[in-house]
């Protein structure tokens, strides 16, 4: 046991194998996967006027737009079902006026975070394998990633089809690793804002960060015990690097 005095309070004894965990140096990945929306840009704005034209489409007015926040993430059928109780038939329905609006505009009210481009420029430099694993289509997020000048980084962009197969983001990864050809779990690792990308590393066996610069936040990482949390692109650097 290791004694440390809390301001203002007794000495607190630390187990053993806390101290351990707590110096260990993190794991140098070789492998890199990272979330899209939340993770590499800022998609917030299209992907809410994306929704907000959707549901103006059932005659849903939403006021604020913050509110819909909770769509950058998880596949759309299951939010719409889960955010508006909507049926199976009326979120595809969703769905697909959402992508009206979405291909036209929405998928360029987007920004890339400060410090990703040099982030991935770095890493790509040092020898590391980076793949995209994201619930959006396929087909959008090549073209995103083209429009922003990142596609080059990447060995793999893994999404979703059109066709509602593939959104589950365990089945996402799953797909990413295949495709790569990627069998050394231990030096693999899961990027992303939402806890959907922390259970998704989970189930196939790999470790998973955290960012919190995205839209999730702390509480929903930790309760599905995600490796590693950061606020910041350039901690999220300082880990990986």
């Amino acid at each position: 046991m290791k004694d440390v005095r809390m301001a203002g309070g007794d000495p607190v004894e630390i187990p053993l194998e806390y101290q351990i965990k707590c110096e260990e140096e993190p794991m140098k990945y070789e492998y890199l996967l990272f979330d899209l929306d939340g993770t590499l840009t800022d998609s917030g704005k299209g992907i809410t006027n994306s929704v907000a034209y959707a549901l103006d489409k059932f005659q849903i007015n939403v006021t604020d737009k913050a509110e819909l926040n909770r769509f950058v993430g998880p596949p759309l059928v299951d939010a719409f079902m889960e955010y508006y109780s909507f049926s199976l038939e009326e979120a595809r329905l969703a769905t697909k006026y959402y992508r009206e609006y979405f291909t036209r505009k929405g998928m360029f009210e987007n920004t890339v975070y400060d410090g990703v481009e040099e982030m991935l420029h770095k890493l790509k430099e040092s020898g590391r394998h980076l793949l995209v694993a994201t619930s959006k289509p396929e087909p959008f997020s090549v073209k995103i990633l083209e429009y922003f000048k990142l596609s080059a980084f990447f060995d793999v962009i893994a999404g979703s089809t059109l066709y509602e197969t593939r959104v589950n983001k365990a089945e996402v990864i799953a797909y990413a690793l295949s495709s790569a050809g990627i069998t050394e779990k231990e030096k693999t690792v899961m990027i992303g804002d939402r806890k959907h990308d922390i259970i998704g590393a989970r189930k196939n066996g790999i470790d998973s960060i955290g960012v919190l610069y995205g839209y999730g936040c702390r509480e929903e990482f930790e309760a599905e015990n995600v490796s590693y949390i950061v606020e910041t692109v350039a901690k999220l650097y300082e880990l990986i690097k």
